[in-house]
């Protein structure tokens, strides 16, 4: 399992496009990949999960992958969580 802490830095947090094009990253891998923030955690491929979360700007999430390609799942919404 693979686990990394992200600061989310843009203005918008995890809101609509940004969400979508977070899901739409983890559903590439076949790891199952959750996020948590607070004590909620969700399904990455989900888009209402993602929402649900209401990530706002400077806001700290924890992104967990579990499977055959964790680290590059985890390496690929880290790099996308840093061009927002």
């Amino acid at each position: 399992m693979q686990a990394k802490e992200l600061t989310i830095t843009n203005a918008d947090g995890l809101r609509a496009s940004r969400a979508a094009m977070f899901v739409q990253v983890a559903g590439r891998f076949a790891s199952q990949i959750l996020v948590e923030k607070g004590n909620k955690k969700i399904n990455a491929k989900s888009i209402m999960g993602v929402l649900s979360l209401g990530v706002k700007q400077g806001e700290k999430i924890y992104v967990f992958a579990d499977g055959k390609d964790e680290e590059d799942a985890v390496a690929a919404i880290e790099k996308l969580i840093a061009t927002f």
